[in-house]
């Protein structure tokens, strides 16, 4: 089972890739904040309907939960605004690289401590390790990204 969650998080991250290069491109026509009206209005609907077709009933609903929780939903508006910017200024790659470079810093800081209700896991050396290779790639992806200099 934590292999297919694995694979299906890999899937979700590709997905996410594709969203930002569309949506790249969409806010670059239409507009930022009309390019994210439309991604969160059309997640809505689609998520309405399987909610409506296929989720069971839980045991709360979301009026019944920690409103801190319900405050959760607000995180995806400023990244949806920030990546369809910065997909049309550095591209893709780098934009990706950075928001998963982000994700990772603040998921290990939510581990170390065990925020948000989440069991601690310490940081260890791996863990530091994998957050270098990152900011390596990052480094790596962002000096790819500069155009050659001009030889006289």
């Amino acid at each position: 089972m934590l292999i297919v969650m694995v694979l299906l998080a890999i899937v979700g991250g590709a997905l996410l890739s594709v969203q930002a290069a569309i949506n790249g491109r969409l806010g670059g026509q239409v507009g930022i904040l009309k390019c994210a009206f439309l991604t969160f209005s059309l997640g809505a609907l689609v998520t309405g309907l399987l909610i409506f077709f296929v989720e069971p009933l839980g045991p709360q609903t979301l009026l019944e939960v920690p409103r801190w929780q319900v405050m959760g939903a607000l995180c995806g508006v400023p990244y949806i605004i920030i990546m369809v910017l910065a997909v049309q200024r550095i591209g893709s790659a780098i934009a990706t690289v950075s928001v998963i470079f982000g994700q990772l810093l603040m998921s290990i800081i939510i581990d170390n401590y065990g925020w948000l209700g989440n069991h601690a896991i310490p940081v260890s050396g791996s863990r530091w390790l994998a957050m270098a290779l990152l900011a390596g790639a990052l480094v790596l992806i962002y000096q790819s990204n500069r155009k050659p200099e001009a030889k006289a």
